[in-house]
């Protein structure tokens, strides 16, 4: 299992947000240059995050990014969802009826509860957490 860049900076830009936060709306340079990601990837990340209602713009000179919840109430599972889609790590786990082994297949069993395993360690830990632990 591989986690994308999308889900490692997009984790990295949130937890940024909340650590900085609390003084006043932060801006996308800002967290650009802390993290060092381009701003127009963080675009890209925090276009996809509003729209999901995670954060929410703030405008004006003064303006940038705040969090929508309180750290505690955002889990990585979330921004897992929204970042990377909620789906299977493997198609036939889903929809057996894709696969002709699906009757017989030991593995798609397996793929299933690697899946259930990796999202319910992700929903245990919250962004609070992790800036707990930074």
């Amino acid at each position: 299992m591989k986690l994308t860049t999308r889900f490692r900076y997009g984790t990295r830009a949130v937890l940024d947000l909340a650590i900085h936060a609390a003084e006043r709306p932060v801006s996308l340079k800002d967290i650009a240059q802390r993290q060092g990601i381009s701003r127009k990837y963080l675009e890209t990340l925090f276009s996809t995050l509003q729209s999901s209602g995670i954060v929410r713009a703030v405008r004006g000179p003064r303006g940038g990014y705040r969090l929508t919840r309180k750290p505690e109430d955002i889990s990585l599972r979330r921004l897992y969802e929204v970042l990377e889609g909620s789906g299977p790590l493997v198609d036939c786990t889903a929809d057996p009826d894709i696969c002709l082994r699906s009757a017989s297949c030991v593995t798609q069993q397996v793929w299933e509860e690697m899946y259930n395993l990796c999202i319910g360690y992700l929903d245990s830990i919250s962004i609070q957490e992790l800036i707990n632990r930074s």
